[in-house]
């Protein structure tokens, strides 16, 4: 979030290409970006999608920033780059509601000049551009799943291997079915880091024989096949603004078990599937454990379908006219060109 910014102007400069729109990510320093290109980009309007955002995304606690305080500065980075973008775009429904919500709080911690008033102007310009997705491709490697064969039902984790995604809750959960004499087998898919927590290989000793997969899978069709197969998808994410790989094990027509929170709901209704969530750390075990005893795993989860709705196929249309919306505007006074 640093370097980019200078290294992608000069870039640009060498271009020497004048663009009808710019459109940048929350990664990138964009007031840095823009004062380093002043005549290149005069008048040219931007767009900035946030995929995330540094003002929610929880902390490790190995992070070396957090440890060294450094935890705001990547916070007021998208601050003031929304602020500059002229509109902001966001993955969910939930993500531009919980950052526009979150930035008078993160404001008030600065001693003065908190200029908390301009939370408003960014929400006011902010829109939910749902993330489009490569989803049939998952089609051609399309199979049964595991309950058709088995009487045992495969529990999915098909996400980054990190905090955020709160593996101990998981593995909680699931040692919590041990106790219960509950059976099931379980996938462990996803990439792994040099700060992977340890919660893993803990679960690699306890588990034993239950793990059937374990790690990162080298090709995505053994990635399909594998979501295609498994039957119960249990998150315990404490983060996710959009949540790609449950969107992806959804629409694969995994039974999902969610907390009633964070961007799932965008996903899927509640209030219409009561039983695919829960909304404390002890309604998870009883949720699985409702899930694989009644058996309803043994059939795929058909409103799962309802998840193409992200596919680009249908999603492309509504960035083709974010987009063009952008190219008319004015970057100077935000109105649209004749």
């Amino acid at each position: 979030m640093h370097g980019a910014a200078v290294t992608l102007a000069e870039r640009y400069r060498s271009s020497g290409v004048r663009y009808d729109a710019i459109l940048a990510s929350d990664m990138l320093d964009l007031p840095l970006f823009l004062s380093l290109l002043r005549q290149e980009t005069a008048g040219i309007p931007v767009g900035l999608y946030f995929h995330e955002n540094q003002i929610l995304y929880p902390w490790s606690p190995r992070d070396g920033d957090k440890k060294k305080g450094r935890d705001l500065h990547y916070g007021f980075i998208n601050y003031a780059s929304a602020l500059a973008a002229d509109k902001v775009y966001f993955n969910s429904d939930y993500h531009r509601t919980a950052f526009t919500k979150a930035l008078p709080e993160f404001l008030k911690r600065y001693p003065d000049f908190q200029n908390t008033e301009t939370a408003t102007e960014i929400a006011r310009k902010s829109e939910t551009l749902w993330l489009g997705m490569d989803l049939s491709a998952f089609d051609p490697h399309r199979r049964e799943n595991r309950g058709s064969v088995e009487d045992v039902p495969l529990i999915l984790w098909n996400h980054r291997w990190e905090y955020d995604k709160n593996p101990h809750g998981f593995f909680k959960t699931l040692y919590e079915l041990v106790d219960r004499d509950v059976a099931f087998d379980l996938a462990l898919v996803g990439e792994g880091f040099e700060e992977a927590p340890p919660y893993f290989e803990e679960a690699k000793q306890r588990l034993g024989d239950r793990i059937v997969t374990y790690g990162k899978l080298s090709q995505f069709s053994e990635y399909a096949e594998l979501l295609w197969f498994a039957d119960i998808l249990l998150v315990t994410s404490n983060q996710d603004f959009f949540g790609q790989s449950v969107v992806e094990a959804i629409y694969c027509g995994c039974h999902p078990v969610l907390p009633r929170r964070l961007a799932y709901p965008d996903h899927l209704d509640p209030e219409q599937h009561p039983g695919n969530f829960y909304r404390t750390e002890e309604e998870a075990a009883d949720t699985l454990a409702t899930h694989i005893i009644s058996g309803r795993w043994k059939t795929p989860f058909e409103p799962g379908r309802a998840m193409a709705r992200y596919d680009w196929d249908l999603q492309i249309g509504n960035y083709d006219a974010a987009f063009a919306d952008l190219a008319r505007k004015t970057a100077a006074t935000g109105k649209h060109n004749p």
